[in-house]
């Protein structure tokens, strides 16, 4: 049994959680998107920041889990929002129509010693 290419990372800083997606979303991985972004409505985090930097390919069950995600996050009183999609996955929001839902600006900003934690605790992302 081969892994699914996805690597899914999560930093939490009290109520909020930085997740960061490294490699590739279709049916064989958007299940464990859904699940990451799930788990963090459950553990109680109201702000979920989802890094795309390391994206790669992402299909219409991936826009399918954003939406999703972001309609429960909405019910659940927390905010949740993509950040730095690639050209492939920000078009392929804006022809589903989801862009302005999914790639609002945050409630607050990233902040800075987080994404530096991310980054240099992180692996890199493996070579397509």
């Amino acid at each position: 049994m081969t892994l699914p290419p996805l690597n899914i990372y999560r930093h939490d800083r009290g109520t909020r959680a930085l997740i960061t997606l490294a490699g590739d979303i279709g049916p064989a991985t958007a299940p464990l998107v859904r699940d990451a972004l799930e788990r963090c409505l459950h553990d109680g985090i109201v702000t979920i920041d989802v890094d795309l930097t390391a994206l790669g390919h992402c299909d219409g069950t991936g826009t399918d889990v954003f939406v999703d995600a972001s309609q429960h996050a909405t019910a659940a009183h927390a905010s949740r929002r993509l950040h730095h999609p690639s050209p492939q996955t920000a078009r392929l929001l804006a022809h589903t129509g989801s862009a302005p839902l999914l790639l609002g600006p945050p409630s607050a900003p990233v902040p800075p010693s987080l994404l530096h934690d991310l980054h240099t605790t992180a692996p890199p992302p493996s070579p397509q």
